[in-house]
């Protein structure tokens, strides 16, 4: 009886952890094969980000196709063979082209609502314990059979509650700031006063955010991970490709709730300490 209890506990956390993996290796893959596409189709405010290395007009569009196949490639051996080093690349790469945004003169915010970008790949790292462990195999395959002990899933939670957090802030407060590009979704879908939808989705967005970084309650996380997918739809250009870019975005949200799912039906009575920032920093770390 007692070894039926913890194999079915086993199996549990193992299911868990196959959730947690697919979700985020979809999510990276969705990220970077989309955000490759705009390289190959050469998007014109990507020349503002290659200014920042004080790459010409013309120079970036010649390099714009061979960012976005690496970009592409990435993504696609996230997918097909999710190797250690391929996933740091992507945290760091996710971080530095979301950096650029703001470096090269876009509101803060951009760069906020970017956390899924490198935020998946980070957390998909953390499920597999410490991360410095990962720099000493880079070339060894991420083994989806993945066996989450407490503390590391703790961890995930807590890395993809401020991933969530973020991204949801930035969006909101983008809306409040009135992006343009909002705006015009807003107007495209037959609203007669786009101003006063992006200051309701702000509002929301902005407080959806602090439930989340404060409780995020499991269902609540599901209606967020909906609301994501479905207003992301609605992009006034290049609909399918910023969808699909967003995966990270959408892809976090999804699975935090599994993740919560998880510690919820295998640890009823676990304590708050668990959720340690800095016991979830020391493990987030590139130290052995």
């Amino acid at each position: 009886m007692i070894l039926r209890t913890i194999n079915n506990h086993d199996l549990q956390l193992k299911n868990t952890g196959h959730q947690i993996h697919y979700t985020l290796q979809i999510a990276c893959a969705m990220c970077f094969i989309g955000h490759g596409c705009f390289g190959i189709i050469t998007k014109e405010i990507w020349t503002n980000y290659f200014a920042v290395f004080g790459i010409g007009h013309q120079l970036s569009f010649t390099l714009m196709p061979y960012v976005g196949s690496m970009d592409i490639l990435c993504g696609l051996l996230i997918l097909f063979y999710p190797i250690r080093g391929v996933v740091i690349w992507l945290v760091a790469w996710g971080f530095i082209t979301a950096l650029l945004r703001p470096i090269s003169g876009e509101p803060f915010p951009e760069f906020l609502e970017r956390f899924g970008n490198f935020g998946a790949p980070l957390a998909l790292l953390i499920s597999y314990g410490n991360v410095g462990q990962h720099c000493k195999k880079f070339w060894m395959r991420l083994n989806k059979d993945l066996l989450i002990e407490k503390q590391t899933q703790a961890s995930v939670i807590l890395c993809l509650r401020f991933v969530v957090f973020f991204l949801l802030l930035g969006h909101g407060c983008l809306d409040l700031l009135e992006k343009k590009d909002l705006l015009d979704q807003y107007a495209r879908l037959g609203f007669s006063d786009p101003s006063s939808i992006a200051e309701l989705v702000g509002f929301f967005e902005v407080l959806a955010a602090l439930v989340i970084i404060i409780k995020p309650f499991r269902y609540f996380v599901l209606a967020i991970f909906f609301w994501k997918v479905a207003s992301e739809f609605f992009y006034p250009k290049y609909e399918i490709f910023e969808w699909i870019e967003r995966g990270g975005s959408y892809g976090s949200v999804l699975a935090l709730w599994f993740a919560l799912k998880g510690w919820s039906g295998n640890y009823m009575d676990s304590s708050k300490n668990y959720f340690s920032l800095k016991i979830f920093l020391k493990q987030t770390t590139f130290s052995s």
